[in-house]
């Protein structure tokens, strides 16, 4: 079981794989500004309560954390500390969020973090070969339990096999969605695969994208097919005795 918690809305263009977020085509349909940050009113749904004075969000469930900015956006320091004393307070429910600004690490965890929050899962992105070799080695070094790397949108080859290994609890791979979608290539995404295989990572294709090249030939796949043609694939891995993270 999974929710979606965004404790605050909004983000700003921040490396290479942000160009045609999804985020800021979402609010321009809608007419909103996505660089205006503002806490959403579902800040506190973690410690929410129905009528029978239980948890609206049941214990074991997973929770995808600020899916619409980023969990460690600058913009959201104010409030930061009190989002995660919530998940402090709630060690029954495990959150998971994505960052591209893994490199704010140490300015944004909490007093009390010691060697990581146990409910807690990590995932860093790299979109390109720059910010693998920029994010990854530091990415490693951090104390957190629970790790995972989101290659999302991948917009070329990428060698992650210096940094992943027995720390890495998956690497998760996919093309970008949207009409301006940049191409990816099949051919990236198995090599990557195969480092993984070779370094005994659980490994995710998670979508095509929309600009999708295999073979030589490109397709433009729909969006209701790009996650549906990723599992068709069939080329997920999970070595023996290693669990891949909680989808999201």
């Amino acid at each position: 079981m999974a929710v979606t918690w965004n404790p605050w809305h909004g983000c700003h263009k921040y490396t290479e794989g942000c160009q045609n977020c999804y985020v800021f085509r979402m609010d321009a349909r809608h007419e909103r500004d996505s660089s205006i940050i503002k806490k959403t009113g579902n800040f506190n749904l973690p410690i929410k309560r129905n009528r029978q004075k239980e948890w609206k969000i049941p214990s074991g469930t997973l929770v995808a954390t600020c899916f619409t900015s980023d969990f460690f956006l600058e913009d959201a320091d104010p409030w930061r500390a009190e989002a995660w004393q919530m998940i402090y307070q709630r060690p029954d429910l495990s959150f998971l969020f994505i960052t591209k600004r893994i490199l704010r690490f140490y300015e944004c965890i909490p007093d009390n973090w010691g060697n990581g929050y146990k409910n807690v899962h990590i995932c860093c992105t790299a979109e390109n070969q720059k910010r693998a070799d920029e994010r990854l080695s530091f990415f490693r070094s951090l104390p957190i339990y629970h790790k995972s790397i989101v290659l999302e949108p991948l917009l070329g080859p990428v060698d992650i096999s210096p940094y992943i290994g027995s720390w890495t609890d998956e690497v998760l791979v996919g093309g970008e969605s949207g009409s301006a979608a940049r191409p990816c290539n099949y051919d990236w995404i198995l090599d990557i695969r195969r480092q993984c295989i070779e370094k005994e990572v659980p490994f995710t294709f998670r979508q095509t994208g929309a600009n999708f090249i295999k073979d030589g030939k490109t397709f433009r796949i729909q969006r209701p097919y790009q996650h549906r043609q990723a599992k068709k694939a069939n080329i997920n891995y999970c070595p023996a005795g290693r669990f891949p993270a909680r989808k999201f």
